[in-house]
């Protein structure tokens, strides 16, 4: 973990010259600017007053010292962070507690929109708090000039950029999910998606869980986010139909390309890090003894017998029933549609790329494919449309 300094900002040094100016002492003056995050020795105060440091910084203005004290102390309670001093890294916590706290909203439809849109935001204060405190100038850099903005404010590395420097401290499968998630909103930026919250759960939970990881190693435990964020409660469980949209189906075509397009530049093993997607299983259970009967999660340790359990049974269904193509054609024709046959459902399988593996509406079964109950309510969903055999 880098070290925090212990050291007064310039902007600081400005109000202890002004506090000086007002014949107050250095030790009264030191009070000011120390705090659980960071210790200030009253003789930095001291070395300021003998302008044996910081002589070209000119003092604040009396406005500005008023200011000063009547924010003071400006500090956030829980984590003694304060809020000018820390706003990169107090911008990244909320940042990310708002994105998990819009995440499990009720009644919100483009939930992982939100979610991504904003933890990027808290990632990219994240990174560019521990450049600053590495020292790395995280400004955008032409000819040796620091660029601008089209307002002309210095222009800082967007989080790609951030993940990319040598410098990076994150591990590969942290900067996978991100990178996932980074491509995934290009893809929804200005596009109606429809709701793909189910499909990228695993993604953003990892996302929450790196991101607490990250914040505790690289400046300390006392800024992590379980206190702020609790377990969320469900008021449902998983009949046929959401089951089928936890395994993806239904994705808006340009969302699905996009995420068998990252996963194939994945290996097996980063696909499979909980670091780039994290997933869990809540798991019904009768507690054994009487002090557990209230816990409704159980924590696995992860590697053993438990924990490989869990793996083969999260989103397990019990056999799902599978259909041949002609049980598929003979249900068609049950439903009202005599005239459908095996060329139209070959036709119709085709046009929306029904077996793609991605759109969970069947599998392959030593050479042969069997179709869900998920692409039979399809076609007859396409066939209520008045689906035609396209023209030749």
């Amino acid at each position: 973990m880098p070290r925090r300094a212990n050291k007064l900002e310039r902007w600081e040094v400005a109000i202890v010259k002004a506090m000086l100016v007002k014949k107050r002492v250095p030790q009264d003056i030191q009070a000011y600017f120390s705090r659980p995050t960071r210790s200030i020795n009253h003789a930095r105060i001291s070395e300021i007053r003998d302008e044996k440091k910081h002589k070209a910084v000119k003092l604040a203005t009396d406005d500005e010292l008023d200011a000063f004290l009547e924010a003071w102390p400006d500090v956030d309670p829980q984590t003694g962070l304060h809020l000018q001093s820390d706003e990169l890294l107090v911008k990244a916590r909320e940042a990310m507690i708002a994105a998990v706290h819009t995440f499990n909203s009720a009644g919100l439809f483009f939930r992982a929109e939100l979610f991504i849109v904003t933890s990027v935001i808290g990632w990219t204060y994240l990174l560019h708090a521990f450049y600053k405190l590495k020292g790395i100038d995280y400004r955008y850099r032409k000819n040796g000039a620091v660029q601008k903005t089209p307002s002309g404010a210095d222009k800082y590395w967007e989080l790609t950029q951030c993940l990319n420097h040598g410098q990076c401290p994150l591990d590969k499968g942290v900067v996978n999910n991100l990178k996932f998630l980074i491509e995934i909103r290009h893809e929804i930026e200005h596009r109606f998606t429809s709701r793909i919250d189910n499909a990228l759960s695993a993604k953003l939970q990892a996302c929450c869980i790196n991101f607490n990881d990250a914040i505790k190693a690289l400046f300390g435990k006392e800024f992590a986010l379980e206190k702020r964020l609790p377990i969320a409660l469900q008021m449902v469980t998983f009949d046929g139909a959401q089951r089928a949209s936890l395994m993806g189906a239904d994705l808006p075509d340009h969302i699905a390309t996009a995420i068998d397009a990252f996963h194939n530049g994945l290996s097996e093993e980063e696909q499979k890090d909980p670091k780039f997607r994290y997933r869990v299983a809540f798991v019904p259970k009768v507690a054994g003894k009487v002090q557990n009967a209230d816990l409704a999660i159980e924590f696995v340790k992860p590697g053993s017998p438990e924990a490989e359990a869990v793996e083969k049974v999260l989103l397990k269904e019990v056999e799902r029933p599978k259909f041949l193509p002609s049980n598929i054609v003979a249900a068609a024709k049950n439903a009202g549609c005599p005239g459908f046959s095996m060329h139209d459902h070959t036709l119709l399988v085709k046009q929306l790329d029904a077996r793609n593996p991605g759109k969970g509406f069947g599998t392959k079964i030593a050479n042969n494919w069997y179709w869900y109950e998920s692409w039979r309510d399809k076609v007859l969903e396409k066939l209520a449309e008045g689906w035609t055999r396209p023209a030749k």
